[in-house]
């Protein structure tokens, strides 16, 4: 749309060589991440991940309904963990859950802050896509401001 405005100036432009002087490369927050993480933040992830997949539940699952079944079903004198007290089994399970209780949550720091890292990286995209989105604005309004002055030339010729 062209439209006329009050001042005929010619709004002053960036040029895009000092916007490209300005600007940071793009940084890929994914791989920043990786590059910074201990062994030990690797295995921390790693058991984050997996004990948090259907494939545990299942292996969990089985596990409890195998130990479970051979300890009531199974004859009594090749049972290692009788009906109702399944001593073992209840010390072998808290122990699971006690030794990946903080595991799972040093993983989820660990997500927490890769999380914080992309999010710094896509603000700082935003930001860049922002500045350069003004230029083009700046440089229409040139444009607008050009042929407004064509325009005007011309009717008076």
């Amino acid at each position: 749309m062209i439209y006329k405005s009050k001042k005929m100036e010619t709004p002053k432009i960036t040029p895009l060589a000092e916007l490209r002087k300005s600007r940071k490369p793009i940084r890929n927050a994914n791989i920043e991440f990786k590059e910074h993480l201990s062994q030990m933040d690797r295995l921390a992830l790693w058991i984050t991940d997996h004990v948090g997949s259907m494939g545990f539940f299942i292996i969990i699952f089985i596990w409890t309904a195998v130990w479970l079944g051979w300890n009531t079903l199974a004859p009594k004198e090749m049972r290692f963990d009788p009906f109702p007290a399944f001593v073992l089994w209840l010390f072998l399970s808290n122990m699971i859950q006690i030794f990946l209780m903080p595991l799972i949550m040093i993983g989820q720091n660990l997500q927490s802050r890769h999380s914080e890292a992309r999010a710094e990286a896509d603000f700082e995209v935003n930001t860049k896509a922002e500045q350069e989105i003004e230029i083009i604005l700046q440089h229409l309004e040139n444009q607008n401001a050009l042929i407004l002055k064509l325009v005007e030339q011309q009717k008076n010729q």
